[in-house]
């Protein structure tokens, strides 16, 4: 194990410099054609669906209008018309997020006119750091499509932050940045496996990557990134007034939580930082003792409420210390030795790193609470369920937010709306599994999770992929967390790991790290353990688990299962001890999947959808 340990540190360096470009980067959203707007109300003025929902007549389409906002006035919802060609489903819809500027991409695929009618339409829910492409591989490997042709309206949500969903505000700007997505990723899918730039360019593309593409995540550009242009200049003048404003904004935004990411001990932890990389810059030089002296003042301000009082005091000393930098140019010592440049650099990266972490600003608990919520409501307006109820299917995190609902529902005696739900690799505690996951347990540490506010793991597994499948095949253990030998087409593998991973935030992997400690799963405020409450759920699930999954073993996710009450829970492996196997990925796109366990899935469901 501490071999695979140390194999896996070092791939996610090697990813990390492999990475030649920005388009590598999955879900760093390309939205640099949006501005920021605030979340649009209106809802649908014309609206055609098709297939068993379709309506064709005006009054139905006003009766959908009206249903929609019924369920939400902060909810609206579009249809795509010219749909990107990254998205292989039959439409792909948008909806937003109540008290958000998120619109969530929904893929739809209309169930076959010649399968059994359906009561319910079916939700698919995907795991951390993926898109819908994981359901809908090829036309033949197809989960999502499988499901259709059973006769199931079948729906594929991407969570903010994945695949196609994106802020914006309109019609045109959402289309047309749904089209700009697809072909960055279509893109990187191409170039991934092309040949490598040097490491040490690699490195440097990765993070300006970051940097450049994390700042349009919001649909505009971070006013405080300092350009190439800007360097030249810095390095010819002495812009003194510039990096005042930049300092200053800088701890402004510390002080104020940094738009409530960081808690106080945070906050106090990223002023330090930022302050003992300036204080190298100026060891052993006469000017320390003064820069100690305006570093203990920065920090005491940072603790006091913010007023008008405290951002001019902030402000007076961000010039002090600027003063400092300046008078330490003139030095002759040649540890100053442009000294002016190197500060303007220091910032630079510090305010690329606080950029990051509030702009990738969402943990579980915002999945749970908002996203799938909307999601579920739109599905509902849209299909009409008589009952009002939905069928869903959850892969990895995917079936964590569906234990995660199902236990806060019973908690509280609310119908959470669910005919029947499929698990796929997922459980609330791996506390007693050999889970690779656990390899991300260092950044359940919340120091290292300020060092390190995503792990943009899309970029690192395309990087990482041609090490993986040809010689000398230095990573090829990788291949074995998604797909058991001789499981997935290659062709489809390389679909997989080039196509559907996106970047992950540290506040996302930091909540996610619970399931891993003593009580399993927990909220943000640690407070509500999920798997405490499984015995008081009512919808009936079937949990299925591969014998050889090495992410979510066949034991975590029995330890979930035997927490909900016997007469609503169905607990099935698939794989036999002499082949053929499942691994993490095979349970939704592995070769002998439509033969041997989506009809297990079909059969589960149709009882459940007809009782």
């Amino acid at each position: 194990m501490a071999t695979i340990q140390s194999d896996f540190r070092w791939a996610l360096l090697h990813a990390a410099s492999a990475s030649s470009s920005s388009s590598a980067i999955r879900s760093l959203s390309s939205n640099s054609m949006l501005s920021r707007a605030a979340a649009f109300r209106r809802t649908l003025s014309s609206y055609s669906t098709t297939g068993s929902s379709s309506t064709g007549s005006s009054s139905s389409s006003s009766s959908f209008r009206l249903k929609l906002r019924a369920f939400s006035s902060d909810v609206a919802a579009m249809k795509i018309g010219d749909k990107p060609s990254i998205c292989t489903a039959d439409e792909l819809h948008y909806v937003s997020v109540p008290n958000s500027d998120w619109r969530l991409a929904l893929w739809r695929y209309h169930p076959c006119p010649k399968a059994a009618q359906r009561n319910h339409p079916l939700l698919l829910l995907s795991g951390v750091g993926t898109n819908a492409i994981g359901y809908d591989l090829s036309p033949k490997s197809s989960f999502a499509r499988y499901m259709s042709e059973q006769g199931f309206e079948t729906w594929i949500l991407e969570v903010r932050g994945a695949g196609l969903s994106m802020h914006g505000s309109n019609t045109k700007e959402i289309e047309q940045s749904a089209h700009a997505l697809s072909e960055q990723m279509e893109a990187a899918s191409k170039s991934a496996t092309n040949e490598a730039l040097s490491s040490e360019q690699k490195s440097k593309n990765v993070l300006n990557a970051l940097g450049s593409e994390s700042s349009i995540v919001r649909g505009d550009k971070s006013d405080i990134s300092i350009s190439k242009a800007d360097k030249k200049i810095l390095a010819t003048a002495w812009d003194e007034s510039r990096l005042v404003s930049r300092l200053t904004d800088t701890f402004m935004r510390l002080s104020e939580r940094l738009s409530g990411f960081l808690s106080e001990g945070q906050s106090k932890i990223m002023s330090a930082k930022l302050l003992d990389q300036i204080s190298k810059l100026l060891v052993d030089s006469q000017l320390s003792e003064r820069f100690n002296e305006v570093r203990e003042k920065f920090l005491s301000l940072l603790e006091t409420r913010q007023n008008s009082g405290v951002a001019g005091q902030i402000k007076d000393l961000s010039q002090r210390l600027v003063s400092i930098i300046e008078e330490g140019q003139r030095s002759v010592s040649p540890p100053l030795f442009d000294l002016q440049e190197r500060f303007a650099s220091t910032l630079e990266d510090f305010q690329k790193q606080l950029d990051l972490m509030v702009k990738y600003d969402w943990d579980f608990d915002h999945y749970l609470e908002e996203d799938v919520p909307a999601a579920m409501e739109y599905i509902r307006a849209v299909s009409k369920p008589k009952d009002g109820k939905l069928l869903a299917i959850g892969h990895s995190m995917g079936g964590i937010l569906l234990y995660a609902m199902l236990s806060r529902y019973g908690f509280e005696r609310r119908d959470p709306k669910l005919a029947a739900v499929v698990t796929l690799a997922s459980s609330l505690d791996y506390t007693s599994s050999k889970s690779s996951l656990k390899l991300l347990l260092p950044l359940a540490d919340p120091a290292q999770a300020l060092n390190v506010p995503v792990v943009p793991l899309g970029a690192m597994l395309s990087a990482a992929y041609p090490l993986s499948s040809r010689p000398p095949y230095v990573l090829s253990w990788l291949n074995h967390l998604i797909s058991a030998e001789d499981m997935m087409h290659p062709e489809l593998l390389k679909k997989l790991v080039l196509n559907n991973f996106c970047t992950i935030p540290a506040k996302l992997i930091l909540q996610l790290t619970t399931a891993f400690k003593e009580g399993g799963l927990c909220d943000r405020k640690g407070t509500f353990f999920f798997k405490d409450h499984l015995h008081e759920i009512s919808v009936p699930i079937l949990a299925l688990a591969g014998d050889q999954d090495l992410i979510c073993p066949p034991e975590a996710v029995e330890e979930t299962v035997k927490l909900i009450p016997e007469h609503l829970v169905t607990y099935k492996v698939f794989g036999d001890p002499a082949g053929p196997h499942y691994a993490h990925y095979d349970l939704v796109g592995g070769r002998l999947a439509v033969e041997q366990l989506y009809p297990c899935i079909v059969q589960f469901l149709s009882h459940h959808d007809s009782a």
